[in-house]
C-alpha cells in the first residue's frame, strides 16, 4: 500500500475507485464503504481511501482528541484489507478552505482520476464544509464517473457510527464495540518493560504503553486475546496504574497471556479487548493483590471456554 500525505505527490493514474471519508474506527458501515472499492479492485481499478490529517475536528478545535484507532493502527488495518493507496490529505486552514466546486475538479478529477466515488450519505467537504452527497452526485453525472452513496447501518435500531463507538468504548461496553467494529477493539504499541512485579506474583506480564491519543476504556481488568506477530495468546489486560504496586502516573496497559513463557520484549502486539471482568482498584497488601489476580486468571478462563 502506498501511502500519499502531501499535496506534491497527491496524483495517480490509471482508474481509481475513492472511498472518501474520516474513517475514525473502521466499523461495518465504514466495511460496505470500503467492500465496494475492493469489489471495485478485482474489476480491475485501484482502490484508493482518502481521508484527512490531521480531523477537521481536531484542526478547527486546535487540540488533540481520542481516537479510536492511531494513524498506525488505522494504516495497519488498511494495508491489511488490501487497500493500494491511503491518502492522508494534509488538513490545513487553507486547503479546509478549498470551495467544494475546486475540490471536486482539481482533487478527485484532476489528481485521482476518479473512475467510482464512495462516500457515506453524511459526508461534508469542502469550505465550510460546504459540500455534500447532492452535490457530488450531480457532479458525477457531470463528469461521466460513477457516484455511491452507502446507506448507515443500523444495530439494535441505533445508527453505527464512530460518535457510538467511543461512547461504548469509553464506559466500557466492550460487546457492544465489538458488534460495531465487526470485531473487538485493539490496543496496539511496542512491549516494553515494566517493574517486574508480575514475576513475583507468578503472573509475567507483558507491557505497553498506548499514545496518548489513544481512546482507552475505563480503567479495570479485561478479557483479551493478544495478537503478536507469528502467534495470539488468550489473556488477562489491565488497564490503568497499578496503585497497589507502584505510585507513578503512567498509563499502561499489562497483560498475562495464558500459556505463554516466552520473551517479546520489543516486539509489537495488538491486545483486543473482549470483555470488561472488573474495575480497578487498589489493595491493601501484595498477597492480596495475588489472591485476586488468580480469580482474574479463573473468570476470564471462564469466558474463553
Amino acid at each position: 500500500m502506498q501511502i500519499i500525505s502531501n499535496m506534491e505527490n497527491l496524483f495517480l493514474t490509471g482508474k481509481n475507485a475513492v472511498a472518501i471519508g474520516k474513517f475514525d474506527g473502521i466499523h461495518i458501515g465504514h466495511r460496505k464503504l470500503l467492500q465496494t472499492i475492493i469489489h471495485a479492485k478485482n474489476q480491475g481499478m485501484s482502490a484508493v481511501v482518502f481521508t484527512f490529517e490531521p480531523s477537521p475536528e481536531e484542526l478547527f478545535r486546535g487540540e488533540l482528541l481520542p481516537v479510536l484507532d492511531t494513524k498506525e493502527e488505522k494504516r495497519r488495518r488498511f494495508e491489511e484489507m488490501g487497500i493500494d493507496y491511503l491518502i492522508e490529505f494534509p488538513l490545513t486552514y487553507e486547503t479546509a478552505a478549498i470551495s467544494p466546486e475546486q475540490f471536486m475538479v482539481d482533487i478527485l478529477t484532476k489528481r485521482l482520476h476518479t473512475e467510482l466515488l464512495v462516500s457515506g450519505a453524511d459526508l461534508s467537504f469542502g469550505d465550510k464544509g460546504k459540500g455534500n452527497a447532492t452535490m457530488l452526485k450531480a457532479y458525477a453525472e457531470q463528469q461521466g464517473f460513477q457516484y455511491q452513496v452507502i446507506d448507515k447501518v443500523c444495530v439494535n435500531g441505533k445508527e453505527v457510527s464512530s460518535t457510538r463507538i467511543r461512547e461504548a468504548v469509553s464506559t466500557g461496553h466492550m460487546v457492544l464495540v465489538s458488534q460495531l467494529l465487526g470485531e473487538p477493539y485493539g490496543v496496539s504499541g511496542t512491549i516494553v518493560h515494566g517493574n517486574h512485579i508480575g514475576h513475583s506474583l507468578d503472573m509475567p506480564t507483558v507491557n505497553i504503553i498506548p499514545e496518548t491519543c489513544k481512546l482507552l476504556p475505563p480503567n479495570g481488568v479485561y478479557a483479551t486475546v493478544s495478537q503478536t506477530l507469528n502467534d495470539s495468546y488468550y489473556g488477562v489486560t489491565n488497564i490503568g496504574y497499578k496503585p497497589t504496586v507502584s505510585s507513578e502516573k503512567v498509563l499502561g496497559v499489562e497483560t498475562y497471556l495464558y500459556d505463554f513463557n516466552g520473551d517479546l520484549y520489543g516486539e509489537e502486539i495488538q491486545t483486543k479487548l473482549l470483555h470488561f471482568m472488573r474495575p480497578e482498584q487498589r489493595f491493601q497488601s501484595i498477597e492480596e493483590l495475588k489472591q485476586q489476580l488468580n480469580r482474574d486468571k479463573e473468570n476470564a478462563r471462564k469466558y474463553f471456554i
